[in-house]
């Protein structure tokens, strides 16, 4: 685990190991997550390593509106 400091300004600088380890670069999107007392940072991922996420999926066995709200 590293400590960073928070700046007169409200940045911190991510250290390099971690930067590193993470793959991300300078202009990266992160997202910053409240949970509680903490703060989640997730970096946002590239569109096209999406693709086939959902490869199997299917609707059958789904239930209709009717069922869900009869």
């Amino acid at each position: 685990m590293q400590t960073v400091t928070l700046s007169e300004k409200f940045q911190i600088v991510i250290p390099k190991k971690t930067r590193e380890g993470l793959g991300l670069k300078a202009g990266q999107k992160l997202v910053l997550i409240e949970k509680g007392n903490s703060l989640e940072v997730v970096k946002i991922g590239d569109i096209k390593s999406a693709i086939g996420i959902a490869k199997g999926v299917s609707a059958k066995g789904l239930r209709d509106e009717s069922e869900r709200f009869g």
